[in-house]
């Protein structure tokens, strides 16, 4: 008989091994989703036990449980309202003492906790020993130890978690709190005069956490406490009370308290080697967090990073694409024939989903590449070294030493990808700091906004290209940091602001399977979470761009030139053999035909392969085989007058496409906003690229070629430039910094809105970068004009101005330095202070 499932919530600190041990108990069934609600990962996973099968939630790796960050509320929320059967607080067993300091507090909640001194290799490597069974009397829980990272003590994990469904939620141990336990007992017992209505929660945890003046916790009791203004105001009297007798805050003095018990814990059962030689992650870390070296360390790995991912990524991306190719082509071949001028509307609706859909799979071995090698800087401890070098300058423009990944994924330099940016900030625990770094990443140059920078420095700024490119690809972190520090004053001055834990764990050699498992889990989450948008959008912009259509007269117009185009080829028809045997029905088919048998042999470069091809073609059609192969004298008599035909008709095509674009929904918005981005110098057909951009950036460079009439003879920046008359440098400078600036795409900002977990943040994102980007560039476009400057001179001008902004902002205080908010400390290592 099956029994009932237990639920057993994994908790720990992180770096100390807690997705290894979730992976050692769950093997491959996992699946990884949010908290309902917020933007915090969860992973659950499950297994058996006998015939008992077991549920895991793995909680959001955090150092305690206050309410200071998401994780930490999302952490403490689901311990006191899922009401797991068992708590799995993993532990790094060489880092005892600080590890115990969550153990502490989950024992306060009096959850079912079994503590697993995890990384036991790492302790006895180090001269470590550890007192399991006296660990186990004084905390009065199970201790189990394994070295999950080589498959030992899964067993004894799965008996413990046996052991401990049923078991009492009270453990025997309490931290003594000295001169602070008065009061509460004091809050204690007035808390228990009356019930808190509708829920359990440990009333001396809770006397605890109102006395630490946790903001989760006043509300919880306003909610559900009958009297609650009477308890909060005499614990505010106790607060004050407490720290005019002690000299000490209550949250310093709690804090305090509970590392000195972590140690006192330590000492006893913790026995460390003889002094000796430093450990290698000490010595590594003299020379990576050095003042001086550390930042030319850190360059040095994000260029490698930036190098593998984005250059090799690229060229691998080449290698797949004929996975994706063969795609579009099967989609070509299912769909109903193509037309002389336009194609029925299911062929070119679902082409056109098809090819949207395969140009955001194109970058997935980029996002596979960049997500594994950010698993690989996480697993070796890399990461909260970058943080640490990084978060003095950070913190003075509003954002968080973990802002530097997101912003490198984003495209700091040239070539990045918003929507991995938006999706990295999800490690950062500091709210406010975490919506600003969201709010920055679509102003980085991500790789989509290239084309568009290479079109107008190649037709304005040829001579100075290098200069030009250097200016786009770092001006935009100027114009970032004062926007950071902006809206870090004003719009998310009320979010909460975690304190700053710095904890340098040891370094670790990651495992190929954790590395890959976690690279394969964040791209089927974009995946999911992207292309099904993509495909829907997809649809709007098709309806957007090409109708209401063209005129009757403009198709008649169209026509007469195919009737024209068919009748030139039927009259060469009639001077050959093929008379009576091709007819006008046929010039399409033939066309059709030849572009069936290239994409056939496309990339085949073995001859067999192709003669059998060849033979396969000719057996399906011979008379419209020998047209295209050019079988005889006639054969290439039609070839030639095939050929004349479908130029005639690829040019029909790209005309009737530039002028249905024109008059399309899309066209009549560009010209709507004229006298608004007139400032700017953009017109109509400007606003038209930028406006097709919004769906994918890449859109803009496309768009431009297709307004001024690229036809193959000419590049697009020659065209531009002969097309569009009066255009300057100025002007192709105001749009490369509107562009930079430009809102975030469709799928980024469906991204900003699943990690800001609001729509209001999602469209103010669009809002305040579309506001701010006109009025850069018509701050550019004006302002050069009027002062009589070159394309040339405003660039630098423009630079000069945006340092000396971010100098200045850089000087204004934080909120943190004006808000003073208590300092809670955590040990990192031995040596850390």
């Amino acid at each position: 008989m099956t029994s009932a499932p237990i639920l057993v919530a994994l908790a720990g600190q992180p770096n100390c091994g807690k997705s290894t041990v979730f992976n050692l108990l769950t093997g491959a069934r996992q699946h990884v989703a949010n908290y309902p609600g917020v933007t915090v990962e969860k992973k659950t996973g499950s297994f058996s036990i006998g015939q008992t099968r077991v549920e895991l939630v793995d909680l959001p790796g955090t150092y305690s449980l206050t309410s200071y960050s998401l994780e930490e509320r999302v952490a403490r929320d689901f311990l006191l309202g899922d009401n797991p059967g068992v708590v799995l607080d993993v532990a790094d067993a060489s880092n005892l003492k600080r590890n115990l300091y969550l153990t502490l507090q989950l024992i306060e909640m009096e959850v079912p906790t079994i503590l697993n001194l995890n990384m036991m290799d790492v302790a006895e490597r180090r001269g470590q020993k550890i007192d399991v069974s006296g660990l186990e009397k004084i905390l009065g829980i199970p201790v189990v130890p394994t070295t999950a990272k080589k498959g030992e003590g899964r067993e004894q994990l799965r008996e413990a978690i046996t052991g401990a469904v049923g078991t009492t939620r009270e453990s025997a141990f309490h931290v003594d709190y000295g001169p602070m336990e008065p009061y509460i007992r004091e809050v204690l017992e007035r808390l228990q005069e009356e019930p808190i209505l509708g829920v359990q929660y440990p009333l001396r945890w809770l006397a605890v956490k109102l006395l630490e003046n946790d903001v989760e916790a006043i509300s919880l009791l306003r909610r559900n406490h009958p009297d609650a203004t009477r308890i909060l105001e005499a614990t505010e009297e106790a607060r004050r009370k407490f720290a005019s007798e002690e000299g000490n805050e209550v949250e310093r003095h709690i804090a305090f308290t509970r590392h000195a018990t972590c140690a006192a814990i330590s000492r006893k059962v913790v026995t460390m080697p003889a002094a000796g030689k430093r450990s290698l992650s000490d010595r590594a870390d003299r020379f990576i967090c050095n003042r001086y070296l550390g930042p030319v360390i850190l360059v040095a790995i994000l260029m490698v990073l930036y190098q593998v991912a984005i250059v090799f990524g690229n060229w691998l991306a080449l290698q797949v694409w004929p996975a994706w190719g063969a795609l579009e082509d099967f989609a070509a071949d299912v769909l109903p024939a193509a037309g002389f001028m336009d194609d029925p509307l299911l062929r070119a609706l679902g082409l056109w989903v098809v090819k949207s859909t395969t140009a955001i799979l194109n970058y997935l071995p980029i996002f596979f590449l960049l997500f594994s090698l950010i698993a690989i800087l996480e697993d070796s401890g890399y990461m909260p070294r970058m943080a640490f070098i990084l978060d003095r300058l950070f913190r003075r423009f509003g954002l968080h030493g973990q802002s530097t990944l997101p912003m490198i994924l984003g495209g700091v330099y040239v070539g990045g990808c918003a929507i991995p940016g938006v999706m990295a900030t999800k490690a950062i625990p500091d709210e406010r700091a975490r919506l600003a770094t969201i709010m920055i990443v679509p102003m980085m140059n991500c790789l989509a906004k290239v084309p568009l920078y290479l079109i107008l420095i190649g037709a304005y700024f040829a001579d100075v290209g290098g200069f030009a490119m250097f200016f786009i690809a770092t001006v935009t972190l100027f114009m970032a940091l004062p926007v950071a520090k902006l809206l870090t004053l004003t719009v998310f001055k009320k979010h909460s602001s975690a304190p700053f834990i710095m904890e340098m764990p040891p370094y670790h050699v990651p495992t190929v399977s954790g590395v890959l498992r976690r690279a394969v889990e964040r791209v089927w989450l974009f995946l999911k979470k992207i292309v099904t948008v993509v495909a829907a959008v997809a649809v709007v912009v098709f309806v957007l761009i090409n109708y209401p259509g063209l005129t009757d007269a403009r198709k008649a117009h169209y026509a007469e030139i195919e009737t024209k185009a068919v009748d030139g080829f039927m009259a060469d028809v009639e001077k050959t053999g093929y008379k009576g045997r091709i007819f006008r029905d046929d010039v399409l088919s033939i066309i059709l035909f030849n572009e069936t048998l290239r994409r056939a042999k496309q990339g085949v470069t073995d001859q067999e392969k192709s003669d059998v091809i060849n033979q396969r073609f000719e057996a399906r059609n011979p008379v419209y085989y020998a047209v295209v192969k050019r079988v005889g004298a006639d054969g290439k008599t039609l070839n030639r007058a095939m050929k004349k035909v479908d130029r005639v008709r690829k040019q029909v095509r790209r005309e009737s496409r530039a002028e249905r674009f024109e008059t399309s929904f899309l066209g009549i918005m560009g010209r709507a906003l004229e006298p608004v981005t007139q400032w700017a110098g953009f017109n109509w057909r400007i606003n038209i690229a930028l406006l097709s951009a919004f769906a994918a950036k890449e859109n803009s460079a496309a768009t431009l070629g297709s307004i001024y009439g690229l036809d193959g003879s000419q590049s697009v920046q020659e065209s531009m430039k002969a097309g569009e008359t009066g255009f300057t440098a100025l002007h192709a400078l105001a749009l490369m910094l509107f562009m930079a600036l430009y809102p975030p795409c469709v799928p980024t900002s469906i991204m900003v809105r699943h990690q800001s977990n609001s729509t209001k943040w999602m469209l103010f994102s669009i809002g305040y970068q579309t506001l701010l980007g006109l009025f850069v560039a018509s701050l550019v476009f004006t302002g050069g004009t009027l002062l009589g400057l070159s394309g040339f001179q405003a660039m630098w001008a423009f630079y000069g101005l945006c340092v000396a902004v971010t100098l200045g902002m850089g000087l204004i205080p934080t909120p943190e330095e004006t808000e003073a908010p208590p300092i809670i400390t955590a040990t990192c290592k031995d040596n850390c202070s």
